[in-house]
């Protein structure tokens, strides 16, 4: 004659807060070793979530980026291209007769687009395909510093 045997689940039902006997809750969940809740265990020299890193912020989150040496500078110097200038006319000047005066100046003009219009520019510097390229349109770039252009 055949005994029906209890399962250990039944058995260990509502016994020290539903841990089915397996000590902690942590333990029964089946995740293995998860290295905390949400975000945890994620820094970057850490190895437990890199994954969930990578999903959510691209490869570029690990190892170093941008300048490292504290004695490199960046030049902080303002920029701007003939392009920016040549779109944006009515926000940088004014139209006098058949020639647009801008003032920039503290920038530093580029030679990056096509002019189109006859520009009077006035600015801090210039790069020589700026100047050369203005000039072919039929205007000048006055600079307001001692030194020519700035290549």
């Amino acid at each position: 004659m055949k005994v029906k045997k209890r399962k250990k689940v039944s058995r260990m039902r509502g016994r020290g807060m539903g841990t089915h006997g397996r000590g902690a809750r942590k333990k029964g969940k089946g995740k293995g070793h998860k290295g905390g809740k949400g975000m945890a265990g994620s820094g970057k020299r850490a190895d437990h979530k890199k994954t969930l890193i990578t999903k959510l912020y691209g490869k570029r989150y690990f190892g170093k980026q941008g300048i490292t040496s504290k004695r490199t500078k960046k030049k902080k110097e303002n920029k701007i291209n003939l392009e920016q200038i040549e779109l944006n006319l009515e926000k940088y000047g004014k139209k006098e007769g058949e020639c647009w005066i801008i003032e920039l100046n503290g920038y530093k003009i580029l030679g990056k687009g096509e002019v189109k219009n006859k520009l009077k520019i006035f600015a801090k510097s210039a790069s020589e395909s700026a100047i050369k390229k203005v000039k072919k349109a039929g205007g000048e770039i006055i600079l307001n510093q001692k030194g020519s252009a700035n290549g």
